[in-house]
C-alpha cells in the first residue's frame, strides 16, 4: 500500500515510489494499492499488509531525488527482514526470490 497526499501525487516522487512498489509487488506476487489523501503532507509511505492484519510501514520517502532503483532496493530489503518474523511466515516462502534480486 502506498500512501500519499494529493499534494505529493502531482510530482515525480509518487511515480518513482509507485513504480518501485509495483516492481516489488510483482516480484513477490502481491497487489499494490495507491491511496491518496486530501491532507497536505510531504512524505510518501509504503506499507505491507497481509489480509486483515494491521499494515506495517516499510518505507518512507520524505523528499528530494527519487531514484527508483534505490527505492526498490530498500523495499526488497525490508521485505526480506519481514520474512524472518514469525508473524509473517507467508513471506518466508518468498525469501529466496527477494535475495536472488538483491
Amino acid at each position: 500500500m502506498v500512501y500519499a497526499s494529493i499534494f505529493a501525487s502531482r510530482g515525480k516522487r509518487l511515480e518513482s515510489v509507485s513504480i518501485a512498489a509495483e516492481k516489488t509487488a510483482e516480484l513477490l506476487e502481491l497487489d499494490v494499492k495507491i491511496i491518496t489523501f486530501s491532507e497536505e503532507f510531504a512524505p510518501i509511505y509504503v506499507y505491507y499488509k497481509n489480509g486483515d492484519e494491521k499494515p506495517i510501514p516499510i518505507y518512507c520517502h520524505k523528499s528530494g531525488e527519487s531514484n527508483i532503483q534505490e527505492i526498490y532496493k530498500a523495499l526488497r530489503n525490508m521485505m526480506f527482514v519481514l520474512s524472518f518474523h514469525p508473524k509473517h511466515s507467508t513471506l518466508k516462502q518468498i525469501r529466496k526470490d527477494v535475495m536472488r534480486f538483491s
